[in-house]
């Protein structure tokens, strides 16, 4: 426990600011005009729930750089601010704003609006929290009339009762004008601060406008001239404007932007993990009426996950063999792409098989001593509700037949596994926690029964039939429950003592898919439990997205060091090669070409998709064949690395000569010829002008050997997708969704410079406080200045799971990978155009619906 709790470190993160940033918080708290009621609560808040002093104490020094980024509260002149807060999928930016408005509260702001999910379940969990963590009473109990109940002390109200804030909202129900006006009186000469928690709908909305004009009408400007403080949890949901080509504002929007104008002293700080979309935001985007648009324009600042945070490192790379399960067995019961009416008669046997370890793995925490703290399992496999219902059906008879065998045989020892259901939980146990500490059988089969009578399997969605995943009646035994839902659980909602998760929904947008992500977060004490059942190319996308997203991280520390403004780093992230596919949704109502600047400096591009078309793949090899016949011809040394055959300062026209006939897929927007020709041509003199060219080859025995005009190659087996197959592309999937090997990106560079790139980031890592990852990302050593573009080519057999597709595959593939060194030249940036058509071609009329409208619920 001592090791849990103070072995346990975390970073600051990094801050970008625009120019005209002068501090305020130092000088206002060394002259005695800050506060610290509110924070002090707080603070011994987080730690008697045992976080750790290192954690509690980078809390306090980020929220302090937000608040001090905010506006002086003292200051009565007019003024506004615009920030956001990037941090990572559940990985505690709820703590993070609750502290943010502990302190914006012990500074002097009076009016503090957090706008949380779009669902009523996750307002209420974050009213929850803010009663804990600011309030210090129960709103629930508030908003009775009984005065028995009314003072109903919880969280910070246990060490401090001297003043409550005043709440305008509740955890029984949203912002009411008439309940908000019977509380008016409460509010007085604002001498404690008011706060409100609102779900993000047009119509609470439009509520809280109307009634905020009204007091302002009949009480002077007391209100409007308060300084106000808006929290925007989950920023990059709903609150972005979507309609610039039509010259309209949506209306969360406008909404947003018009509360905020009604204050003559404003913030808005937007909290998320996939701040692509915010970035995205126009920042010269204006309206007479609302005044500026959302964009992040005074402060962007990254949070730093702990040390402990069980996120898609951990998951998908570094433990994957532990964690992660595929999904293989749901095309024929419940495939990915089905109709609100597709029937569920029965369960794919990986649910069931993710049922039983959920129960298997409850008895393990039992056993731990862990009975008191709740565990969950997630099922999110449906956009549809009236699909998701069947599903609880059928899981819930499932979970039925388990309660009745363990009630009838359970206590006959070694006897009991005579029942199939409790051989089949025995079989589980032995495959995925025989080694697990305090999990031998005797004493999982001992705890089964009191898990199956706590557990409870319910629907969390849009629908009558949804229940409230309840966390604060779980008594002596915490609560045990599976969730199944849809998009209700895939954004902000915490479902604690997340233990197992099922996952089959897709998506190629990265918020939508990262936010699925429930299962990342804490696991303190179970984290070797915790499992998560998905398909094969599930995996491959979250692996994919997390170097993205690592990726961003790391440039908003480079922009830190230059001082960069947050409109350059805006400007930073759109070039990035990955906003291709983020900006989609985004723009997606233009029906007009747009621009994207698009970088590739220090990045790694593969031919992940190619299509099955005999003539372009015969064309493709010829190339490969010229490129490899021109490299000899030129009297160049060839090098015998493991992975294959090197040529080092290979001339850049031929590498251009294979580029220009290669065809990839048209779906896949940076394999394009027209995009790889000007970012190489801009820099074809100087830093693109010698290339080391590897023709790859397997190192294994049974590898089908090939080759191009004397080179010798094996080639290298990879997995293709079933959906894409049938539709003439082969997509590279599987759990690595890469054409290349892990470390091909090293290929060129000498032994002191890997050793280089390696050291500087591990020291990186270690100054954010947190463990360098056991797979280092391929940027890094993409990043190594100096070195040359690398471009590898190998020849990839094919394969499908689905036997009678496999007449479709062509045989053995050419494919390439480049990994472009660091560049100088305008920035490392060349434009793109793409249109709503080729939006369509990369992502599908259903992705864009589904996007488009959220899910059916």
């Amino acid at each position: 426990m001592i090791e849990e709790k103070y072995g346990i470190s975390m970073g600051l993160g990094a801050v970008v600011d625009a120019e005209d940033f002068r501090p305020w918080l130092h000088d206002a708290r060394i002259n005695g005009e800050v506060g610290d009621f509110y924070w002090s609560r707080y603070r011994r808040l987080l730690n008697l729930k045992g976080l750790p002093k290192s954690v509690i104490d980078a809390t306090d020094e980020v929220t302090d750089r937000v608040l001090d980024r905010l506006g002086d509260p003292r200051n009565n002149s007019r003024w506004n601010r615009r920030g956001m807060v990037v941090g990572h999928v559940q990985s505690g930016k709820t703590q993070n704003y609750t502290g943010l408005i502990c302190k914006a509260a012990d500074a002097g702001y009076r009016l503090i609006v957090v706008i949380a999910g779009i669902h009523n379940n996750l307002r209420n969990q974050t009213q929850v929290r803010i009663d804990e963590g600011f309030i210090g009473r129960d709103t629930g109990r508030l908003a009775h009339a009984n005065k028995a109940q009314r003072q109903k002390i919880i969280g910070v109200g246990q060490f401090d009762q001297r003043e409550f804030p005043v709440s305008l909202t509740n955890t029984l129900r949203d912002f009411n004008k008439a309940t908000a006006t019977t509380n008016t009186s409460q509010i007085g000469q604002y001498n404690v601060p008011v706060v409100l928690v609102l779900k993000k709908n047009s119509s609470t909305l439009k509520n809280l406008l109307e009634w905020l004009k009204e007091h302002s009408v009949h009480q002077g400007t007391q209100m409007v001239s308060q300084p106000m403080l808006l929290i925007d949890d989950e920023a990059d949901n709903a609150s972005i404007n979507t309609a610039y080509a039509r010259d309209e504002v949506t209306r969360i929007n406008s909404q947003i932007r018009e509360l905020l104008s009604l204050f003559h002293r404003s913030c808005y700080v937007g909290y998320t993990a996939t701040p692509f979309a915010n970035i995205f935001i126009d920042p010269d985007t204006d309206d007479e009426a609302l005044k500026q648009d959302l964009f992040p324009r005074h402060f962007i600042i990254g949070l730093d996950a702990p040390s402990n945070y069980f996120g898609a490192q951990k998951v998908f790379l570094d433990a994957r063999d532990r964690h992660v399960r595929l999904i293989d067995d749901n095309e024929d019961i419940l495939p990915m792409k089905h109709k609100i009416d597709h029937p569920v008669d029965v369960l794919p046997g990986s649910l069931v098989r993710a049922v039983r370890a959920f129960i298997v793995a409850r008895a393990i925490r039992n056993a731990r001593g862990q009975q008191a703290a709740h565990a969950s399992m997630l099922v999110n496999a449906s956009r549809f509700t009236d699909v998701q219902g069947r599903m609880r059906s059928r899981i819930s008879d499932v979970v039925s037949r388990i309660r009745d065998a363990v009630a009838v045989d359970a206590g006959k020892g070694r006897a009991a596994l005579r029942n199939p259901e409790i051989a089949a939980l025995h079989m589980i146990w032995e495959q995925e926690y025989a080694v697990a500490d305090g999990a031998d059988w005797p004493e999982v089969q001992a705890r089964l029964h009191e898990v199956l009578v706590a557990a409870r399997v319910v629907e969390v969605n849009a629908s009558k039939r949804s229940q409230a995943l309840d966390y604060d009646h779980g008594g002596e035994h915490g609560v045990t429950v599976i969730a199944v839902g849809g998009f209700s659980l895939s954004r902000g909602l915490t479902l604690e003592g997340l233990t197992v998760s099922y996952f089959l929904r897709n998506s190629m947008m990265y918020d939508t898919l990262m936010q699925m992500g429930r299962w990342f977060g804490y696991r303190p004490g179970y984290e070797d439990l915790c499992r998560v059942w998905i398909p094969a190319d599930g995996v491959g996308w979250y692996a994919h997205i997390h170097e993205a997203m690592d990726d961003l991280q790391a440039q908003l520390k480079r922009m830190e060091l230059a001082k960069a403004t947050p409109e350059q780093f805006g400007l930073a992230v759109r070039s990035h090669p990955e906003s291709l596919i983020v900006t989609a949704r985004n723009k997606m109502g233009t029906g007009r070409e747009f621009p994207v600047k698009v970088g590739l400096a220090g990045k790694l591009v593969e031919t992940t998709r190619i299509r099955t078309d005999r003539e372009q793949l015969d064309r493709n090899r010829k190339a490969g064949q010229a490129l490899a016949a021109a490299v000899k011809a030129s009297g160049l040394a060839a090098n015998q690395p493991s992975r294959g055959t090197l040529y080092r300062s290979v001339n850049v026209d031929l590498v251009r000569d294979f580029l220009r006939v290669f065809r990839a897929d048209a779906a896949d927007p940076l394999t394009d010829p027209r995009l790889m020709s000007d970012y190489i041509d801009a820099r074809a003199d100087n830093e693109l002008k010698e290339w080391d060219v590897l023709f790859a080859s397997a190192q294994k025995a049974e590898a089908i050997e090939d080759g191009l005009t004397g080179v010798v190659m094996k080639a290298f087996g990879r997995a293709v997708g079933e959906d894409d197959l049938r539709q003439g592309v082969l997509a590279i999937s599987g759990t690595s969704r890469r054409v290349g090997s892990p470390g091909d990106e090293r290929v060129g560079l000498t032994a002191e410079q890997i050793d280089a790139a390696t050291k500087a980031f591990r020291e990186e890592c270690d100054r954010q406080g947190k463990e360098a990852p056991k797979t280092l990302p391929p940027r890094i050593f993409c990043e190594v200045p100096g070195r040359r573009p690398l471009i590898i080519l190998r020849f990839v057999a094919p394969d499908v799971a689905d036997n009678a597709l496999r007449g479709k595959l062509p045989g053995l593939v050419l494919a390439w990978s480049i990994c472009f060194p660091p560049s100088e030249v305008q920035g490392g940036t060349v434009e793109y155009v793409v249109n709503t058509i080729r939006i369509r071609e990369m992502f599908g009329e259903e992705e864009i619906e589904e996007e488009a409208l959220g899910d059916t619920e």
